[in-house]
């Protein structure tokens, strides 16, 4: 039963990441998308990703509104909700380039 859970979880991993590879055939820039081909990242951590980052760009623009210039902290959250076997350097310049949450990543070049 073990082995067989494990194997529809890699069937599962390849059939998104064959979804993410027809995509960046008709768009290379898609950066973030290669990243998680290359890193093996699931659907469930790109889409638990997603709502970090929802989650991180709403809280800046309350912070911003409140006259905070220093997101520092909103990095650090970001670095320990990220998934391990993705480098935050990359992540961050790869969604710039995808234009994937562009405030937010803009603020965290600061950090890096």
């Amino acid at each position: 039963m073990d082995n067989y859970v494990e194997l529809q979880a890699r069937v599962n991993l390849l059939e998104y990441h064959q979804k993410l590879l027809l995509k960046l055939l008709t768009a290379p820039n898609l950066e973030f998308y290669r990243l998680v081909i290359e890193n093996g990242v699931s659907e469930h951590e790109v889409e638990a990703f997603n709502q970090l980052c929802e989650h991180l760009n709403k809280k800046m623009e309350e912070q911003k509104a409140e006259g905070f210039i220093n997101f520092h902290p909103l990095f650090n959250e970001f670095l320990y909700c990220l998934p391990e076997n993705l480098n935050a350097k990359e992540v961050v310049h790869a969604c710039l380039k995808q234009h994937l949450f562009e405030p937010l990543f803009k603020e965290f070049t600061k950090c890096l």
